[in-house]
């Protein structure tokens, strides 16, 4: 048996526990934040038999697709007097980080 645990975009949250339950896989997903823009997410829990870690890691690639966004980064805190223009900055987000972790034990109670 192994958890899974991916941490996902919020806008791909939906889509992929949808995915998940339409292939028959319990799932449990929490809202959390962090990262580099410090924005929602979702983090996606499952325990799975070793031999079906395969079938959810595709549900997981088809359903979470990484793109670009365009975001002004925070100025420094500055002087009186001082001139900053920060730029915009492309940068990529979305996708999924997934751990497959050995579960010793499981119950369902």
């Amino acid at each position: 048996m192994k958890l899974v645990v991916a941490i996902v975009h919020s806008e791909d949250a939906g889509a992929l526990t949808d995915a998940l339950l339409e292939h028959d896989f319990r799932a449990t997903r929490l809202h959390s934040s962090g990262g580099f823009l410090k924005q929602s997410n979702a983090t996606v829990m499952l325990g799975v038999e070793d031999d079906e870690v395969d079938e959810v890691m595709g549900i997981i690639r088809e359903s979470c697709h990484s793109r670009t966004q365009m975001v002004n980064p925070m100025p420094p805190i500055m002087e009186p007097g001082e001139f900053f223009m920060p730029f915009p900055l492309e940068v990529e987000m979305g996708g999924a980080t997934v751990f497959v972790v050995p579960v010793e034990r499981f119950e369902r109670l």
